[in-house]
């Protein structure tokens, strides 16, 4: 006895299937299914970025001070838009401008660039090099961008205005691939990179920033970086406070401060002197280390030989564990002006 299908068709039967029919399945032709790869995105978080930038006009300012020099009458974008995708681009995580032919289809990014941006595509990759690599490499467009951020912080501290300002200033290392213009060896950092210097506020804000050569001194052009900061806040009443790595710690940057009412606390780099200041506090105590981590403080007049008056140094021990690690052997000192930032 064999058993066939309600077809006919015997399932025992090498070529009992071939006689079957197409498999379909009997869903809800209510139901649609389609691949919407061009109408979904993963960037939604973006136009909340994007309601703020509108309520501030902060793209809007930025598009409209810098210089077009497209001499073409076929511009598919405006810069302000083309800005929009620069910034935005980089603020969901998209480091270069590789991602923008996939992001020029993406709806988020389409609705950021200008109110029409849903009807046809962003900029592409070869749209947004041209832009960043040409249009806005200008002298006159540099200038801009360099003082831009400033700009956007103003207008934001229009609305809310803070009461105190820290300015926290550093270096940092950019490596670099192949014969980049400016790239060079760094041996501190072991690498060929750019060394720029940034300017950043207690808020996280980036005030101001300057793309340096990779061999140059972490405090080279400190003065063209913080100067136009340091004016920004000069007649606004709030207090004022910077800090800073042990490069900065230069008679010319303890003088500019003081004569702009700034109080400051820079780190000192180790010498002979300061360690017998604070001997006391780099002795290992006797017996086994106390459970519960204790730090020490030291307050002391100082001046060193390229200073011309003597300044207020405040030296910190560190637990045991780290001693060695950083500071005088285990000690955190700071030249101070009036008071230092809390």
């Amino acid at each position: 006895m064999q058993y066939h299908h309600r077809d006919g068709s015997n399932p025992s039967h090498p070529a009992g299937d071939s006689r079957k029919h197409p498999l379909r399945l009997g869903f809800d032709r209510r139901l649609k299914l389609e691949f919407l790869g061009s109408k979904i995105t993963s960037d939604a978080g973006l136009l909340a970025y994007r309601e703020l930038d509108e309520v501030l006009g902060l793209t809007d300012l930025g598009g409209a001070a810098l210089s077009d020099l497209r001499r073409g009458k076929n511009t598919r974008h405006l810069l302000t838009g083309l800005l929009r995708q620069s910034v935005f681009g980089r603020l969901a995580g998209y480091e270069d401008v590789n991602d923008a032919e996939r992001l020029s289809r993406d709806p988020v990014m389409r609705a950021i660039v200008d109110g029409k941006g849903l009807d046809r595509r962003a900029a592409s990759t070869s749209q947004m090099g041209r832009f960043e690599t040409e249009w806005l490499a200008t002298k006159e467009n540099l200038a801009v961008l360099t003082n831009l951020s400033g700009v956007w912080i103003d207008r934001v501290y229009d609305r809310h205005p803070p009461t105190k300002i820290i300015l926290d200033m550093d270096s940092s290392v950019s490596p670099t691939h192949g014969d980049q213009e400016g790239s060079a060896y760094n041996g501190h950092f072991g690498c060929t990179c750019f060394h720029p210097l940034f300017v950043f506020n207690q808020f996280g804000d980036l005030e101001r920033c300057a793309l340096r050569p990779g061999n140059v001194h972490s405090a080279h052009g400190w003065q063209d970086v913080l100067e136009p900061v340091v004016a920004r806040y000069r007649n606004k009443p709030l207090r004022r406070y910077f800090r800073g790595d042990a490069a900065f710690a230069i008679p010319e940057v303890y003088e500019f401060l003081e004569a702009e009412s700034f109080s400051y606390a820079i780190r000192l780099p180790a010498n002979k002197v300061l360690q017998g200041s604070i001997a006391h506090l780099l002795k290992r105590p006797v017996g086994r280390p106390p459970s519960d981590v204790r730090r020490y403080h030291a307050s002391f007049s100082y001046q060193a030989a390229t200073w011309t008056k003597p300044r207020r140094v405040v030296s910190k021990s560190l637990p045991l564990r780290r001693r060695g690690s950083n500071g005088i052997r285990g000690s955190c000192t700071r030249a101070s002006g009036s008071s230092s930032p809390t």
